[in-house]
């Protein structure tokens, strides 16, 4: 049997490194646009003209960085699954993914409600309410950001099963990378999933903290990381002009897209645009997909060509930023407490908040990390 392929490269891993930076950037966001769904939100609500650059920037990030996130822990799952062997696998998955999953909804959820409590609502004796919690089978679905990491872990049991049933045979050569057609197809199809599942799981609701409106690409992306590390057609993708091209169409139309779209669709309500036999969602869904491919196809070409590289800096980032991802949610409720007092200036309120949620975080994920048998998890 042919030893099997290094999936480590330097690139991925900064630009899972900003994924992540992305999705604190998003909470801090919506902390101060009150556009979207988070702990705790400003006193002070945006106007709806102050809100359209947060929903501008909070849909692009939307867009693209959960799918991009998944893509690459697909493109690892397949080479960690052919290195150790199903059983080892998923052991390694339910001890890397499901343990910090279990952390966060049995004791960092908990501590946001009880401890930092930025509600001021009264739930009553402590250890009785989380007896409540616990004895009502609520903390399956306090997950918060680390619904990702439960996803993650179904979708890496579902390729550990599937390898089971039909072993992957390897290429005897690297596979040619899907050309812009394809990649286009590609898109126009999981749009139009995107909004088949919308019209029975709108925007904005969730079944266990699992908003699968957008879980069409999530699983399709998930796969094609799978497929590009099988078949040897990344470092290809990432490199090739198309790629380039449709991360600078994506971000320069990409916003002006989605203005025409809210402009013209605005007058039938915002729940036009969540679901529904309506043309606002269906052309929302079809945008999300353009624009999330698009994107991420850029930041591929990006980082492979100008951080295809390891240094201190950047490494010592990238081996934290999965705790970054677990442990930043009660910093960011516990800063946006603390910044209350601050001129409500709501564009650099969310600035602060990013810049200053990502230094607290990880200078607590390395302490974390210091912890004997932390370390294996985070």
């Amino acid at each position: 049997m042919p030893p099997i392929p290094s999936a480590r490269l330097p690139w991925i891993d900064h630009l899972r490194t900003l994924a992540i930076s992305l999705v604190v950037n998003l909470h801090a966001c919506v902390t101060y646009s009150h556009v979207g769904s988070w702990y705790v939100n400003s006193e002070q609500k945006p106007s709806p003209a102050a809100s359209v650059p947060f929903i501008i920037w909070e849909a692009l990030l939307q867009s693209f960085f959960m799918g991009l996130l998944f893509f690459i822990s697909g493109y690892f799952a397949h080479f960690s699954l052919a290195r150790r062997g199903s059983r080892s696998f998923v052991l390694g998955r339910f001890h890397r993914l499901g343990l910090p999953a279990l952390f966060y909804m049995l004791v960092i959820h908990p501590f946001i409600l009880l401890g930092l409590n930025p509600w001021h609502y009264h739930f009553g004796p402590a250890p009785a309410y989380y007896l409540k919690f616990i004895r009502t089978g609520r903390w399956l679905g306090a997950s918060g950001p680390l619904w990702f990491v439960i996803a993650l872990l179904v979708f890496s049991l579902v390729l550990a099963g599937w390898r089971a049933l039909r072993p992957a045979t390897a290429a005897s050569s690297p596979v040619q990378a899907p050309a812009a057609g394809k990649i286009c197809g590609f898109a126009a199809v999981l749009g139009l999933a995107t909004f088949l599942v919308r019209l029975i799981q709108p925007l904005g609701t969730n079944v266990l903290n699992m908003q699968l409106g957008y879980f069409v690409q999530y699983i399709a992306l998930f796969a094609a990381g799978v497929a590009a590390a099988r078949r040897g057609w990344l470092a290809e993708l990432a490199s090739s002009p198309p790629a380039r091209r449709a991360g600078w169409i994506a971000l320069i139309g990409g916003p002006v897209a989605l203005l025409a779209i809210l402009a013209l669709g605005y007058q039938g309500g915002t729940e036009a645009f969540a679901g529904g036999w309506h043309w606002p969602a269906f052309c929302l869904a079809l945008w999300e997909q353009f624009t999330g491919i698009g994107l991420s196809l850029g930041l591929l070409a990006l980082f492979s060509r100008k951080l295809n590289r390891d240094g201190p800096v950047l490494r010592w980032l990238a081996d934290r930023s999965f705790a970054v991802y677990v442990l930043h949610a009660p910093v960011l409720v516990a800063l946006t407490m603390a910044f209350r007092a601050l001129p409500q200036q709501l564009y650099l309120l969310a600035a602060l908040l990013t810049m200053t949620g990502l230094a607290v975080t990880y200078a607590l994920a390395d302490l974390a990390r210091r912890v004997p048998g932390v370390r294996a998890i985070l």
